[in-house]
């Protein structure tokens, strides 16, 4: 069984392309490989309140980019190559996403990890809903293992919270910079927006 360690941030363009781009590799080259995927959070904005950033004024004030059309061009023509209909003027703010990512990070006793992250970066990206709410995450998790209200309590458990914080500094400290940031059988590291076939040279890089 192959091992795939993967650092995201849900509201992170790039990792919706990167999360599709794997999960299309995967079935469509390696269908027959057992793999073990794990998810880590990655925490992209410190300090996001809950309404949000409106994502133009982010664009504006933090890179000084005046044409958000502009910065959403390439990640969403990358999405398109691969098959993902990614329009990010749907989704026109960034929540804050501790509650998501230690949704997350329980349903890896579930079993559902993987699908749970792909469901709720989907979610955000593709139908515009705030991450950030309970009642949309007890939805997403009562589909993937939880019941509601278990859900609805993990995502609003401050414990559980300060237990995404302490993850993504520990992924900082182990010299994640950028993300997606993917990692095969503990030793073969790629990250940012790589292609199909580079994915793909990584996972057969790994099984050698």
């Amino acid at each position: 069984m192959l091992r795939i360690d993967l650092f995201t941030e849900i509201s992170c363009p790039w990792c919706i392309v990167g999360l599709h781009r794997l999960d299309k590799v995967l079935a469509e080259r390696f269908h027959d490989l057992p793999v073990d995927i794990r998810h880590h959070p990655v925490l992209l904005l410190a300090n996001v309140p809950s309404e949000g950033f409106f994502i133009p004024d982010l664009l504006r004030s933090r890179y000084g980019i005046t044409d958000p059309k502009a910065a959403f061009a390439r990640p969403e023509a990358e999405a398109r190559a691969s098959g993902l209909d990614l329009d990010l003027g749907r989704q026109l703010r960034s929540y804050p996403t501790q509650a998501a990512h230690g949704l997350v990070m329980a349903a890896r006793e579930q079993g559902t990890q993987h699908a749970l992250a792909v469901a709720i970066t989907d979610a955000y990206f593709l139908e515009a809903q705030n991450i950030a709410d309970a009642d949309v995450l007890a939805d997403l998790g009562s589909r993937h293992g939880f019941e509601p209200e278990e859900a609805r309590r993990i995502a609003l458990d401050p414990a559980q919270h300060g237990r995404v914080e302490e993850a993504s500094a520990r992924a900082g400290a182990q010299g994640v910079r950028s993300v997606p940031h993917i990692v095969f059988d503990g030793r073969i590291n790629m990250n940012g927006g790589r292609s199909e076939d580079e994915l793909a040279h990584g996972i057969s890089a790994a099984l050698r």
